[in-house]
């Protein structure tokens, strides 16, 4: 009887860790995906401001090739 007791409260230490771990990981994963989405308007955010900056898209590709070829 004692030893079943001590193998319930094994699995009850073991549930609890695993529902800790799932929980880290489900903050990591929301963590990521906020830290991708404020990159991304970071990035969108630029390029308008580039595609402004330069007169239109079409001046901003070839100012683009220009520095590439230069």
């Amino acid at each position: 009887m004692n030893i079943a007791n001590d193998r319930e409260k094994g699995r009850t230490k073991n549930i609890a860790a695993d529902s800790a771990g799932t929980a880290i990981s489900k903050t990591g994963v929301v963590v990521v995906g906020i830290a991708a989405g404020i990159i991304g308007f970071w990035a969108v955010a630029n390029l308008i401001s580039g595609t402004m900056h330069s007169g239109g898209p079409l001046n901003l590709i070839l100012g683009l090739f220009k520095t590439i070829n230069g």
